[in-house]
């Protein structure tokens, strides 16, 4: 019996890249599953061995974080500003995407270029000047207005993505539809952003996520403790309950902070491995 060497290498191979993959999974789950066992210790069981299993379930310690933290409302104000940016992004996004995509005008590649060149500006590169003007058109503690701040940081970005997907499709759909009287604005509503779902969704994703943990932004506008995020609060948690040696409750911020990340990463996961491959792929 002749044992094809081909076939031994290859599966060789794939059991190597499985182990590796196996083993990486386990270094990034661990820090997650400490933390949520460490959630649920005393903190005399903390203080005796950290890396130990709680002897039972202490949500006393998630009860401290939102009580006594204030978490809750962090988490609130947060949702508010998450959801409120993420409709901004994708009304200003998708429209944008599409022209720059299907239409040629005067200075269009400009503004393309423009957008591209912007995804490697950080918030922090002009944190001061973009202070003083939400200070001068009384911007600060403003949530709405964190919501528009975080949308336009993230333009860049969703039209880059975006617009790679808008280029790949096929102009069949939109040729006929504009043959039978469809206006511009019908097009993109009925045709286009059907068409883009995998694309929106992972522009919806990975900018949500990414409002979600924000944190040098919230924390210079942000200055009022009723309307400051989730990620304020839980350094504000982080200050407090390690003077008061409450972790317990810190490991249940944590959490709470990871939850929804988590969630949705755990309900758009399709859409968003989806949208990553046909963007790769058509790029």
């Amino acid at each position: 019996m002749q044992i094809n060497t081909n076939t031994v290498k290859r599966q060789v191979t794939n059991w190597v890249l499985r182990l590796f993959l196996m083993l990486a999974t386990l270094i990034f789950l661990y820090p997650f599953v400490w933390n949520l066992l460490s959630s649920f210790k005393t903190n005399t069981e903390y203080l005796t061995n950290p890396y130990a299993l709680p002897t039972g379930l202490n949500f006393e310690n998630y009860i401290n974080a939102i009580k006594k933290a204030n978490m809750a409302a962090y988490f609130l104000n947060s949702v508010y500003v998450v959801v409120l940016a993420t409709i901004f992004l994708l009304l200003f996004v998708v429209p944008v995407s599409y022209c720059l995509a299907r239409y040629r005008f005067f200075g269009s590649r400009i503004i393309l270029n423009i957008y591209m060149a912007c995804i490697f500006l950080q918030a922090t590169y002009i944190m001061i000047p973009l202070f003083l003007e939400l200070q001068a058109i009384n911007g600060l503690n403003n949530r709405t207005m964190l919501a528009l701040v975080y949308a336009v940081m993230q333009f860049p970005f969703a039209i880059f993505t975006l617009h790679g997907f808008i280029t790949a499709l096929p102009t069949d759909y939109e040729e006929a539809a504009r043959i039978d009287g469809g206006s511009n604005f019908k097009i993109l509503v009925n045709v286009v952003i059907p068409l883009c779902k995998p694309g929106i969704a992972t522009i919806t994703m990975l900018t949500a996520m990414g409002f979600w943990n924000e944190y040098p932004l919230a924390l210079v506008i942000m200055t009022d403790d009723t309307k400051k995020t989730l990620p304020i609060g839980l350094a504000n948690l982080f200050e407090v309950q390690k003077y008061a040696t409450d972790w317990g409750a810190l490991f249940a911020g944590l959490i709470l902070v990871l939850i929804p990340t988590v969630g949705i990463y755990l309900i758009g996961q399709k859409q968003l491995l989806q949208g990553i491959s046909l963007g790769g792929l058509k790029g």
